[in-house]
């Protein structure tokens, strides 16, 4: 089962997409310097097939993609909901998973996702917008991880 803390609408965490972002709970990874350390406790709404009709009725013609912030207690889940998402929209949706793990489990399917971020937070290496990070976005293209984490980087940053 997911749980869910909040959403929004974001334009950053997926590049070239108006994303609707799900902020899931019970995160089991407990990174240093945690930008959201209260989705480390396993509370909050249920995320269901229901919920996700729900925010689709209210969010489906203004966004073009869905993130899901965290799930790495139930990988599974993740997976079948976004599978859910991208079958029921006829893949007008994209959607996205930001993990904070190395590598996805061996039975998780990319060809549910169109971008995947990896990688937990490590403070001094800095997110996905610093030269240094050791996270990685892809893009999911013929069953392949695409790498784009240079989108993240600003020409300025390139040259810090």
């Amino acid at each position: 089962m997911l749980q869910y803390h909040s959403y929004n609408i974001v334009f950053q965490e997926v590049p070239g997409e108006v994303t609707l972002a799900i902020n899931l709970s019970n995160c089991p990874n407990g990174c240093k310097g945690c930008h959201s350390p209260y989705l480390q406790d396993n509370k909050g709404d249920v995320l269901d097939t229901g919920v996700i009709d729900n925010l689709l009725i209210k969010y489906g013609k203004a966004i073009t993609c869905i993130c899901f912030m965290g799930g790495d207690a139930n990988p599974q889940e993740v997976e079948k909901l976004s599978h859910y998402i991208r079958r029921n929209t006829n893949f007008r949706l994209k959607t996205a998973w930001y993990s904070g793990k190395v590598k996805l489990p061996e039975y998780l399917s990319i060809s549910n996702f169109n971008y995947i971020k990896l990688g937990p937070y490590i403070e001094n290496l800095g997110g996905l917008d610093s030269p240094k990070s050791n996270q990685r976005f892809y893009k999911i293209e013929n069953n392949e991880m695409i790498d784009l984490t240079c989108r993240f980087i600003t020409r300025k940053q390139k040259h810090d």
